[in-house]
């Protein structure tokens, strides 16, 4: 409607981004309201840990996985742009670390069951916090204020 409309009455036409909707961590729609259902931009590296290892994220299953999800929209498009890869550390036990250069590829491991709903977390986690590290640097200090205009 915006965009149709606001050119007609004298204003530019707005930029719109369209993302899919990312399940939460609980396997149901990501809500403000449940904590638990989301990763905050200013979670320490611990409660980010902890909210992914509560996370919903049955092995073998993807419908309703939000971990996968975050995964697919999210870390591996930073991957892929940058020719990274996803790395997840798992023990000599279980065949060593592995690492993906794109999403299909990891999904079907999943599927399969080669990689554990645990680890698979634990990489994920670890990815999150690389990418939140800025942004709670630059945040340093500023905890009172923050609290202050976002109260819970």
């Amino acid at each position: 409607f915006a965009r149709e409309y606001l050119p007609k009455i004298g204003y530019k036409r707005r930029i719109e981004v369209m993302t899919p909707i990312i399940p939460g961590l609980e396997g149901e729609k990501m809500s403000a309201s449940r904590e638990e259902s989301k990763i905050d931009l200013l979670d320490s590296e611990e409660t980010v840990k902890q909210k992914l290892s509560k996370a919903y994220c049955p092995e073998g299953t993807i419908e309703g996985n939000g971990v996968l999800s975050f995964i697919k929209h999210i870390i591996m498009v930073i991957k892929e742009d940058n020719n990274k890869e996803f790395l997840i550390e798992m023990s000599e036990k279980f065949g060593g670390n592995i690492s993906y250069n794109n999403y299909e590829e990891l999904e079907t491991d999943y599927l399969s069951k080669k990689i554990n709903p645990l680890d698979l977390k634990n990489g994920v986690a670890d990815e999150i916090n690389k990418l939140l590290e800025p942004i709670r640097r630059k945040m340093k200090g500023k905890e009172e204020l923050i609290r202050k205009a976002f109260p819970i």
